[in-house]
């Protein structure tokens, strides 16, 4: 007898592909790598949603939070030095054009949080194109294997937590938290952006102002001499 809900079981027999099933903790770790490669998934989350199916089955969340954690940082690691490697030219080739010039801006002002963030968030916040942007924009590998080390381990601890503490219900509650939530997710994301490029903006302006007022100000008669 299944211990899932039917909500949960049709889940579990329309999204997890039937290879990933049987394999196990190799199935989730293979699916996080793509997960967070610049490939992306049918189905956005889809390794969040394999490790509470995983874990609510009977499965051991310590192996299965761990084989996500490692497969992220495979699949991140690569993204990122894709960008690294590859410059602003894979940008422009991995990246869509109404979302390049906002991503690099966050990037060039707020380098951890323009990490930590997408890897922290749920769908529908990218990933990858922060990655590469963090490769192709200068972050260093130690700061970005740290800070992304510390996102996916803080989400993916978390979903594993929740699934074997509360089982079908958390299930019940992603899928339709997804479907809900995705829209304002994105805009309040989108405006997370936003006010960082308006800050960026404000702060470049007050700097060249702060500039030219220096530059104004008349040079005392002793300093230029008789």
């Amino acid at each position: 007898m299944s211990i899932f809900a039917p909500s949960t079981a049709k889940a579990h027999h329309s999204l997890v592909p039937h290879w990933v099933w049987h394999l196990g903790p190799v199935g989730l770790f293979l699916i996080s790598i793509v997960d967070a490669s610049v490939f992306p998934l049918p189905i956005p989350g889809t390794t969040d949603l394999l490790l509470l199916l995983f874990v609510i089955n009977r499965g051991n969340p310590f192996l299965l939070a761990a084989s996500a954690i490692f497969g992220s940082l495979i699949g991140g690691y690569t993204t990122w030095h894709l960008g690294k490697k590859g410059g602003e030219a894979a940008l422009r080739r991995w990246v869509r054009k109404s979302r390049r010039a906002r991503i690099s801006h966050w990037m060039q002002r707020h380098p951890v949080l323009a990490v930590f963030l997408p890897a922290i968030l749920p769908p529908p916040i990218p990933l990858s194109p922060f990655l590469l942007a963090a490769g192709a924009l200068g972050v260093s590998r130690l700061r970005f294997l740290t800070v992304f080390t510390a996102a996916r381990t803080l989400r993916y601890s978390l979903i594993a937590w929740l699934a074997a503490t509360y089982g079908r219900t958390v299930v019940r509650m992603y899928l339709r938290t997804q479907h809900t939530w995705s829209a304002p997710l994105l805009w309040a994301f989108g405006a997370l952006v936003l006010a960082g490029i308006a800050y960026g903006v404000w702060r470049y302006r007050s700097r060249r102002a702060s500039k030219s007022n220096d530059d104004a100000v008349p040079e005392p008669a002793a300093a230029r001499g008789n």
